[in-house]
């Protein structure tokens, strides 16, 4: 972008902050410790602050979950993530849009990147985010003002009816989807709804790979949806390789929900006799859906790649994303799926080209 938002910059600091603020857990997302900050102990305690009033008001996001958000963000916020994403765009328009955001709260920070690109483009924010992710995206929000406090004028919060605004954007399931379409019918819109993650097995996968698949498959306790949920696998698969990968995750089942609901899965199979793979922690389940439910994951056999290849384009629409080795065209390599790029979007939507051309038609109205 050849003009950059005065909150370019701000996000740049925020940046830099959150790589030190998480430095107080030790190594960093791609496992490269650094030297201790000399403020470490003022950090240590805001971390501690901000991670437990998270966790009380929503026990799924628990320290470990907060801490990969939090990190994700600050690799992302570099200069170098966010030159390469904004280069494909042009000049924001000289039109300040009221752009209104409801965000999903299934994944820490998951409306974030809505935020930034409403910010990036040159308009303001109203933020209507869901009541289970509220710390965390504040806590952002707050650090931004600090760096940049016009950006206090520029995102505002609201838990009531949405009052004026120009655009929205506006995830949630599949049935709110379905209202979202008909309330803001008249207005510029990105309506996003439920898609799934699934992976694609030849069979052949090393180690490393399977050790891959696990992350994307457990990070968040599978609530995103980039979680990978459902397994192509080739028929008469092996098993015990992919479990021997699972066996790290094998915490999870202490958590109380997670637990909760591994065993009313369990518990529900067994009444219904279905028949499922089970380690201690993860029911493994042949099933044809690809949404399966927390404590689970579907499987199904195929014969030829093509046949998957197919299948995979028949469900285009419910995809957020496929996890695969090379052969598989456009897949994403096992364990990046909660650590996309900032230039890839939810539903396959480009949100910045979106804002841009609603200001510019604006632009023109007037």
């Amino acid at each position: 972008m050849q003009t950059k938002d005065p909150s370019y910059l701000a996000l740049l600091h925020l940046g830099a902050h959150l790589r030190e603020l998480t430095q107080q857990r030790g190594p960093d997302t791609h496992g490269k410790s650094s030297p201790a900050p000399a403020r470490a102990s003022e950090l240590h305690n805001e971390l501690d602050a901000l991670l437990e009033s998270t966790r009380l008001n929503n026990p799924w996001f628990t320290e470990e979950s907060c801490l990969y958000a939090l990190r994700y963000w600050g690799d992302a916020l570099s200069e170098d993530s966010l030159e390469h994403w904004l280069s494909a765009y042009n000049t924001p328009g000289s039109i300040s849009l009221e752009v209104a955001l409801i965000m999903a709260g299934n994944i820490p920070l998951v409306g974030f990147h809505d935020l930034i690109a409403v910010l990036l483009t040159g308009n303001k924010a109203l933020v209507k985010s869901a009541s289970k992710d509220t710390q965390l995206l504040k806590y952002a929000v707050s650090r931004l003002a600090h760096y940049d406090p016009a950006l206090k004028d520029r995102i505002r919060f609201t838990d009531e009816k949405l009052g004026a605004f120009d655009a929205v954007i506006a995830t949630g399931s599949t049935n709110t989807s379905r209202y979202f379409e008909y309330y803001f019918s008249k207005k510029p819109h990105i309506i996003r709804k439920n898609r799934h993650g699934v992976a694609v097995l030849s069979g052949q996968e090393t180690s490393a790979e399977l050790s891959g698949l696990a992350e994307d498959v457990f990070r968040y306790f599978g609530m995103g949806c980039r979680s990978v949920s459902k397994l192509y696998v080739p028929k008469g698969y092996d098993f015990d390789p992919l479990f021997n990968a699972f066996y790290p995750y094998k915490h999870l089942i202490n958590h109380q929900k997670y637990g909760n609901n591994y065993d009313y899965n369990k518990a529900v199979y067994l009444m219904s006799g279905s028949p499922m793979l089970d380690n201690g922690f993860l029911l493994l389940k042949e099933d044809k859906g690809i949404g399966s439910p927390i404590g689970t994951l579907f499987y199904e056999p195929y014969e030829k790649q093509e046949e998957v290849v197919q299948r995979l384009r028949a469900l285009s629409e419910e995809l957020q994303c496929v996890v695969g080795g090379s052969w598989l065209v456009d897949a994403v390599p096992f364990g990046s799926s909660q650590r996309p790029e900032l230039g890839t979007y939810a539903d396959g939507v480009d949100t910045v080209d979106f804002l841009l051309k609603t200001s510019a038609e604006s632009l023109s109205a007037n």
